[in-house]
């Protein structure tokens, strides 16, 4: 019978690497509870029409990346390509838009794509991503860009920089965007067949096309953040000098314009080279009006998205620290049916007390019990026979050291915890 092998562009995670997993997303949930975020979960699948008003139609993710079905009574849905027009959903639903300000999210959710699977992009995705909502200063811009610095420090990522934009607001994006498509179409012919597509419905993204030929043009096109208004010149100037005075480095990359129709006003990304062609590990802006836009009132926002693979990739590539897989603190090997019994109610109290214990399931000769011990890196064994249960008393064994000592057997617990590394 022919094996049924997972969907292409998806992955299985097993232990050793899904210990990597825990670890990584539980900085993730310190970084951010220390910035005053909390954990929101939202459903794996939407109405399509939240991200077709959110993400915007004229996106790739909405053209041309979205898995779509539709449900038994007609409704079509979209499994979610991100995750900021779920949470916006969420907050406008469940009444949280008159709580005291700023509203604070974070996730970490799995996200649908249609690509092409390469190295650090698959058609399912892990992500952290940050939503702020309500402030519309550049103290929340810096605040969600600091709390992305902070946590790629402590996963020990170096090398990377923060790249940053400003793509204005409505009232000065219209008289830039008409100087971008004036000057974009007198290089029509130039441009890819994708980018002469994106010409009239979304000609920022040709800024950040990978295309040769629309790089080059791309360099020479007019800048947006040299056609801000005041508003959004002042904005993006006292956002540089928060990052200043708290020593996070920039580069200002007018080339970054995301690729999502929500964006205004800053945009930014941090990059983190040596991990191959996709090098953003995070990348976020401010959306101030995406929550009018889905039926809430107008509320000014800011987040960011990270892919969890690329994070991991960049981790590798720099060398980070990575924790020891956990391991058993005690192996019991048993030696008879009386002593399978004892075995396992002196592995259950140990349990509870919080030690990582196992004993034999498998009814293996003690010689095996022993090998599979030191196979799963058991820090201490004892052995349980008839005597041991009898007196009370067995030989505990230091596997790194092969230090012996005796130890009553009610008090196995207290030895575990008192001989913690």
């Amino acid at each position: 019978m022919e094996k049924i092998r997972k969907p292409r562009g998806t992955m299985d995670i097993l232990a050793p690497e899904s210990d990597l997993w825990i670890y990584v997303e539980g900085k993730m949930r310190d970084v951010a509870s220390r910035f005053g975020f909390s954990e929101i979960r939202t459903p794996t699948f939407e109405e399509l029409g939240l991200f077709k008003r959110g993400v915007g139609d004229t996106t790739d993710v909405v053209q041309k990346e979205m898995y779509t079905f539709t449900d038994r009574d007609g409704t079509v849905f979209a499994l979610r390509p991100e995750g900021t027009a779920s949470v916006v959903r969420a907050i406008i639903e469940n009444g949280k838009t008159s709580d005291p300000m700023p509203l604070k999210y974070y996730y970490i959710i799995n996200c649908f794509r249609y690509e092409k699977p390469q190295a650090g992009r698959s058609r399912e995705f892990f992500q952290f991503g940050t939503e702020m909502f309500g402030a519309k200063g550049p103290a929340a811009d810096f605040t969600v860009i600091s709390l992305a610095d902070t946590l790629l420090r402590e996963l020990g990522i170096t090398g990377t920089k923060l790249h940053l934009n400003s793509i204005g607001c409505p009232d000065c994006r219209p008289a830039y965007r008409e100087k971008l498509v004036e000057y974009l179409s007198a290089n029509r012919d130039k441009l890819c067949d994708t980018c002469k597509a994106r010409l009239e419905a979304n000609p920022l993204r040709i800024l950040d096309c990978k295309n040769p030929d629309c790089k080059e043009i791309a360099e020479a096109a007019p800048k947006s953040i040299d056609h801000l208004c005041e508003e959004c010149d002042s904005h993006m100037k006292s956002l540089t000098e928060m990052l200043e005075a708290a020593g996070i480095e920039y580069e200002i990359d007018t080339h970054i314009v995301r690729g999502l129709d929500y964006y205004t006003r800053t945009v930014f990304e941090f990059i983190c080279e040596g991990i191959g062609a996709q090098s953003t590990v995070c990348g976020g802006g401010r959306y101030d009006g995406l929550m009018e836009q889905l039926g809430g009132p107008s509320q000014p926002g800011i987040g960011f998205g990270m892919g969890i693979t690329r994070l991991l990739m960049a981790m590798e590539q720099c060398g980070a620290y990575v924790p020891e897989a956990k391991r058993p603190e005690l192996y019991i090997a048993s030696l008879g049916a009386a002593a399978a019994v004892s075995a396992n109610c002196i592995t259950t109290d140990l349990r509870r007390h919080g030690i990582i214990a196992d004993c034999d399931v498998m009814g293996r000769s003690l010689k095996a019990q022993m090998k599979y011990a030191d196979k799963i890196g058991a820090k201490y064994t004892l052995i349980l026979g008839d005597s041991e249960i009898e007196s009370g008393k067995a030989v505990i064994k230091n596997m790194k050291t092969s230090e012996q000592t005796e130890i009553l057997i009610k008090d196995a617990a207290e030895f575990i915890l008192n001989n913690k590394e």
